[in-house]
């Protein structure tokens, strides 16, 4: 480990050296500094020393940079990226997947940009959603500019997907929206009926029964038969107040098995309350209680007994 960390020093040296000017250097030599700081990097990484891997990356970077070596600048952001990772520096990790990203799109090669901003997401999406969804629609951005039409649909499911995670549920609308409007034009009417599905779903976790039954009947059609059926059924349960008809339908085996987002904001959608039947109304003191006319005591609920007639004989009525 010591003989690597002396072979990176030397390399640094020999870096710095390269970009020293003179009377009869004028330019400082910026291709051969950023091969000497790209093999410094090698070493200290090998000698696990991530910290110094990571400067040495960087200005690797801005000498490629400076020699107008745009798609090399970038592959060093792109590695320094993963050295941050390793360090556990997420902190960095936007700052440095955005730079790349321009460098690419500057050299031409746009697509390569959103594949540096996706796997930089997805490094940061366990730990730091909002920066990770920042990420995401960035690479969307991208590749709409490009008119790559799949791989904007691949970052517009992100990014819905993680609106949902993180209960933003009216840009999750929206978002879905724009993932349909990109499916239509490859005319995939299978991933619109599922997207109808998760429309429907988040509708209903904002509350608004109408826009999910809006939703049903603008993009039903695109449903298959067993999908129509559930939705039919899970509308019905909300526009009855019916609870148990609700969670049937949200227990649909496809539903449970949709993107883990959609399966879990299925499972805890607040269920409609149900009907409850009307309670007697009961009116105060209507009737006087019964009170005994015995002082001695006794229950008001012992039966009185009336005093013999008189009149009447032994013999009965003649």
């Amino acid at each position: 480990m010591a003989s690597k960390i002396q072979q990176a020093q030397e390399h640094i040296a020999q870096a710095e050296k390269y970009l020293k000017t003179s009377l009869l250097k004028w330019r400082p030599d910026y291709d051969s500094a950023a091969d000497e700081y790209n093999k410094a990097a090698m070493a200290y990484r090998n000698a696990k020393q991530l910290s110094e891997c990571k400067d040495c990356l960087l200005k690797c970077a801005e000498c490629n940079k400076q020699n107008r070596q745009l798609f090399h600048s970038a592959k060093a952001l792109d590695q320094a990226i993963l050295v941050c990772k390793d360090l556990n520096d997420f902190n960095s990790i936007r700052n440095l997947a955005e730079r790349a990203c321009h460098l690419y799109q500057q050299h031409g090669s746009p697509q390569s940009g959103a594949a540096s901003l996706d796997k930089a997401a997805k490094i940061l999406e366990g730990n730091y959603p909002q920066e990770s969804l920042a990420l995401y629609q960035s690479a969307l951005d991208v590749s709409m500019i490009e008119d790559s039409s799949r791989q904007a649909t691949e970052y517009a499911s992100k990014v819905a997907r993680i609106l949902v995670k993180l209960n933003m549920f009216d840009q999750a609308a929206d978002a879905i929206r724009r993932e349909i409007g990109l499916h239509q034009t490859s005319e995939a009417y299978g991933a619109i009926g599922r997207l109808a599905v998760a429309l429907v779903l988040v509708q209903l976790a904002r509350e608004d029964y109408v826009a999910a039954e809006k939703a049903f009947k603008e993009w039903g059609n695109c449903c298959d038969p067993h999908e129509v059926q559930t939705l039919e059924s899970l509308l019905q349960a909300y526009d009855d107040e019916d609870p148990e008809l609700a969670l049937r339908a949200l227990s649909s085996p496809f539903i449970k098995h949709m993107d883990i987002e959609y399966a879990k904001l299925a499972r805890d959608l607040k269920l409609p309350k149900g009907l409850q039947a009307p309670k007697a109304a009961v009116i105060e003191n209507a009737t006087a209680s019964y009170v005994s006319p015995s002082t001695g005591g006794e229950s008001s609920s012992t039966a009185q007994t009336p005093p013999a007639d008189d009149e009447d004989d032994e013999g009965g009525l003649c």
